[in-house]
């Protein structure tokens, strides 16, 4: 629950949103997990008109036309009757733009969170989650952005998306790479089929049950079999330079499971503790090598909810 904040003239509202990598292979649209790559954001006194200041990695742009942490703030406040004046935003972020790593997300869900904080009504969590999926459109991005962990996200009628935690076994590592090649999730969208065969419809959801086992057990035969997926990765793969050969070099290092990140180009792998830094430097090598550059992380679940704070 979130209730209106006066906001003192010589003070700021702050909050912290997690990254997010979606799908996890078989969980397609439904399956989101929030990663420790953060985008954090300020927002100051009153202003004639939006302004924004960006900081952070070279690697970051933040995008300048159609913001989503703008718009998103200010769609919270029309819904609770917040003053819709100008406000000045600082941004820093860790988050890679356009690779499949949650960044409109979580921009949404900071200015949703933003947005809401500084309305006199009181708001749930749940009434922030029917608007980013207004915005976003799918809620497997935007959920882990605004209620962390790992989440299983069902749109509904009329009403809220119905979220269900997953839990996540304590010895699972996460590793990332990505390359400087980008692909727009509206692209990403547009690679995929308008129908598949009735026997690939019926593989995602019998091994996202062996993925949801798996990342609850730490069992590797069951997240290596359940992260398998017959309805998006082979068709965006392509577009991923080098993104095959990473995979490949992902499991030889010792990954129980890789993938794409969401819609890439990042690369998304689980691994144990002592693999997950040599996993992360293979899918990077075999990028870069294809790419000209890229990066690579291990990164942990961030399992809080993110919540406004005064600055």
């Amino acid at each position: 629950m979130f209730e209106g904040l006066v906001l003192p003239p010589d003070r700021a509202l702050g909050v912290t949103v997690p990254a997010s990598t979606s799908n996890l292979g078989s969980g397609f649209d439904v399956l989101g997990l929030a990663l420790d790559l953060r985008l954090r954001v300020t927002v100051e006194g009153r202003a004639e008109a939006h302004t924004v200041a960006v900081e952070g990695p070279a690697e970051v742009e933040w995008p300048t036309r159609d913001d989503l942490l703008l718009s998103s703030f200010d769609r919270a406040q029309k819904a609770f009757a917040g003053t819709g004046a100008g406000r000045r935003f600082r941004v820093r972020s860790e988050v890679p733009i356009g690779r499949g790593l949650g960044s409109s997300g979580a921009a949404v869900a900071a200015g949703l969170l933003l947005g809401a904080a500084l309305a006199p009504r009181e708001v749930t969590r749940e009434d922030l989650m029917a608007l980013g999926l207004a915005v976003e459109g799918h809620p497997d991005n935007v959920a882990p952005a605004l209620y962390g962990g790992c989440v299983i996200a069902v749109p509904r009628i009329g009403t809220a998306p119905r979220i269900v935690s997953v839990e996540l076994h304590p010895g699972l590592r996460f590793c990332l790479a990505w390359p400087v090649s980008q692909l727009s999730t509206k692209v990403a969208r547009e690679l995929l089929p308008a129908e598949v065969p009735f026997a690939d419809a019926v593989f995602n959801p019998r091994r996202l049950a062996l993925l949801l086992e798996g990342l609850r057990s730490g069992d590797a035969e069951l997240l290596a079999l359940g992260a398998e997926d017959r309805l998006h990765v082979r068709h965006r793969m392509p577009h991923v330079p080098g993104g095959a050969a990473a995979l490949d070099a992902a499991r030889d290092a010792g990954a129980w499971c890789a993938t794409l990140s969401g819609s890439g180009t990042a690369l998304f792998a689980i691994a144990d503790a002592e693999h997950a830094q040599a996993v992360a430097g293979a899918m990077e090598s075999e990028l870069r090598r294809a790419d000209g550059q890229a990066w690579s992380r291990v990164v942990e679940a961030v399992l809080d909810a993110p919540s406004p704070f005064l600055v």
